[in-house]
């Protein structure tokens, strides 16, 4: 299925380390890792010299937008984008028109992924408030999990019906994912805005009403009825000090409870807002100064477990509307591992734990069959980054189908020079290989 490579005089980091060695790959899976590997007659030999090699990024959570919002974004511009950002396999969200809530939809978005996706794919079953009965249903082999919105989101997928709630934490058949905001928390604090600034709030105010105090009264809530019943609870996008009381530190194996971060949690705060207005306007909001150097603590006692992009484009017209009618929602997947490895150049993290929480951590913590690692055996999920060549963030460089980025006019420390999907090269530092698809994820459950 993939072509034969070795790849030569690598930066390999991988588990806890850093080593120098070769990788070869043959029917696109690795197939041996050492030093002064012997090149074969029928090897295309990538000469990598000295740079980084990365297993591929395993992104937990995306916003792709199709069906019915692909005026956005869509699978293949999207992945793509993501191929080039050296993303190779995403759990994309439920939140389509329309949304995710069956099984026949949800194999219809598989079948269209099959069609167009450039990287590997999952996708999450949602839930509302009357679909219980089909999330009792859901095969977990066939879903990275059951996606709960405790907090505002788009069509009929605000789970807040307390019943319904309890049983979809008491009987979901696999790993549940929410989204932690608490809803009349948010309402009373809009209304406080409105009565202040009239219909023209300042865009600075969106962490004070999708406030710390939103997160942390729904956070705790998913973490009592998971503890209740039981449940497999992975809390997405924690932005907040607060919150991360709630999480235990340590080691993700074994957590019954884990959390994930995002890598604009970490690269912007809210002294950004008077810059950058609605183009870092997100749900959850992005937050304080001293929120952001907590998450980044968490990382390191290990009450963050992943750390994902929930990347999620809307259109520059969309954007540019006064804050009460602009979207929540960032366009990250194609700059996220740079803006990453930006917290490694600036002495934050390390290159071991940035490879431990963006792709080992995911694939064990979703059970991803043979991938987040470099293995023999596992699939060659690959990506080579130059940590000595800057990049410039354009709006002409930009993939994504919305056209534009959060990270325009910043300079990046590192660039993804190549991402082989399954073996196969699919971005080589200059574009995208067209017709080459990525594989539907296995989960071993």
């Amino acid at each position: 299925m993939g072509t034969n490579s070795l790849i030569v005089n690598a930066l390999l980091v991988n588990e806890g380390t850093m080593i120098e060695a070769d990788v070869r790959i043959r029917g696109g899976r690795i197939v041996a890792i050492g030093a002064q590997l012997s090149a074969h007659a029928d090897d295309t030999v990538i000469d990598a010299a000295g740079k980084l090699l990365l297993p591929g990024v395993i992104d937990d959570q995306v916003h792709f937008r199709e069906p019915g919002l692909t005026h956005k974004a869509d699978f293949n511009s999207e992945t793509r984008a993501a191929a080039a950002g050296g993303i190779t396999s995403v759990m994309e969200m439920p939140n389509t028109i329309p949304a995710t809530l069956t099984s026949e939809l949800l194999e219809a978005k598989y079948a269209r992924a099959a069609q167009v996706a450039a990287v590997n794919y999952a996708f999450y079953f949602g839930a509302s408030n009357d679909n219980l009965a089909e999330v009792q249903r859901v095969d977990p082999k066939a879903v990275a999990g059951v996606k709960v919105f405790m907090g505002a989101s788009t069509g009929n997928m605000l789970v807040d019906n307390e019943q319904t709630l309890a049983g979809i934490f008491r009987d979901a058949p696999c790993l549940v994912a929410t989204h932690c905001e608490y809803q009349a928390t948010m309402d009373a604090n809009l209304q406080a805005a409105i009565a202040k600034y009239g219909e023209d709030i300042p865009v600075r105010e969106h962490p004070l009403i999708r406030s710390a105090e939103a997160c942390y009264q729904s956070t705790a809530m998913a973490i009592e009825l998971a503890k209740h019943y039981g449940t497999r609870l992975h809390v997405l996008h924690i932005t907040t000090a607060r919150e991360l009381a709630l999480f235990q530190p340590g080691v993700s194996d074994h957590k019954q409870i884990t959390a994930e971060t995002c890598v604009h949690y970490l690269h912007f705060d809210d002294r950004d807002y008077d810059r950058l207005g609605n183009w870092i306007k997100c749900n959850p909001a992005i937050k304080t100064s001293a929120d952001r150097t907590a998450l980044i603590a968490a990382l390191h006692d290990g009450r963050i477990d992943v750390i994902a992009t929930d990347h999620a484009p809307h259109t520059f017209e969309e954007k540019a509307k006064p804050y009460k009618s602009a979207p929540g929602g960032l366009p990250l997947v194609q700059f996220a591992l740079p803006c990453l490895l930006q917290r490694v150049h600036e002495g934050q993290l390390s290159y071991p734990m940035a490879v431990e929480k963006f792709c080992h951590a995911p694939a064990r913590l979703f059970d991803v069959a043979d991938r987040g690692y470099l293995r023999e055996g596992y699939f060659a999920d690959l990506v080579l980054i130059d940590r000595h060549n800057t990049q410039a963030v354009t709006r002409t460089e930009v993939l994504s189908k919305c056209g534009w980025s959060p990270f325009e006019g910043e300079i990046l420390r590192h660039r993804v020079v190549q991402t082989w999907v399954n073996g196969i090269s699919v971005w080589d530092g200059q574009s995208v290989r067209p017709g080459v698809h990525g594989q539907r994820l296995q989960f071993m459950r």
